[in-house]
């Protein structure tokens, strides 16, 4: 079994991925319509599941930027923080959490924790739509003196080309674990989702807008 293929089965094995009912879709911060979700913060309560796919992720971050060429692990603000330090303490690297803003009082700061100058940074999340969440975030390390060439989250949606282009853009690669592509793959093998409802999300895969279009 591949990494994405492994990846997604744990998500799917602790009802992570949820897939549209056919009754309400969800509706993401953006505005945007879905017939699925995924929500990572589950694996803070299932140890051995969050413990596999983060030595995976420490496995694709080292192999993607390289073993000696990271010196922080940096957390956005609230959902990367665990993920973040996890993987800071398997690879034995400081870690730094960033705010959506600064907090307005004190130090006035957003990046907490000790980030030198000229540090190479990567970020942590837990997964991306879009990608329009994280340049906040890459815009932060980057005013604060340090690099960041790396992005990593343990899901991105993978049908938003924008999430890629936005943070290319900035000189930042995106990597993940797993994809919408992989679920419904793993899905559709494992009988998780029924023929229905695993067509229903690979028509949104291959058209998300057209499908969103079609809800209003």
């Amino acid at each position: 079994m591949n990494a994405a293929d492994e990846a997604a089965r744990i998500l799917l094995e602790i009802k992570a991925a949820y897939a549209y009912d056919g009754k309400s879709p969800f509706v993401f911060t953006s505005g945007r319509k879905s017939p699925v979700y995924v929500d990572i913060r589950k694996l803070i309560s299932y140890p051995r599941a969050r413990g596999r796919l983060m030595d995976m992720a420490v496995e694709k971050i080292s192999r993607a930027a390289g073993y000696e060429s990271i010196d922080a692990i940096a957390g956005g603000e609230t959902a990367g923080i665990p993920f973040a330090a996890w993987i800071a303490e398997r690879m034995s690297l400081p870690m730094l959490y960033i705010r959506k803003q600064p907090k307005g009082f004190g130090r006035m700061a957003q990046i907490e924790g000790e980030l030198k100058e000229g540090a190479r940074v990567v970020l942590i999340e837990d997964l991306a739509t879009d990608g329009g969440s994280k340049l906040n975030f890459i815009n932060a390390i980057n005013e604060a003196g340090a690099s960041i060439a790396h992005c990593f989250v343990v899901f991105h949606y993978g049908i938003f080309p924008a999430s890629r282009e936005s943070m290319r853009a900035l000189g930042v690669e995106l990597h993940e674990l797993a994809t919408w592509a992989d679920i419904l793959r793993v899905a559709e093998a494992d009988g998780y989702f029924p023929p229905d409802v695993a067509k229903e999300v690979a028509a949104f895969l291959d058209d998300p807008d057209g499908w969103a279009a079609a809800q209003d």
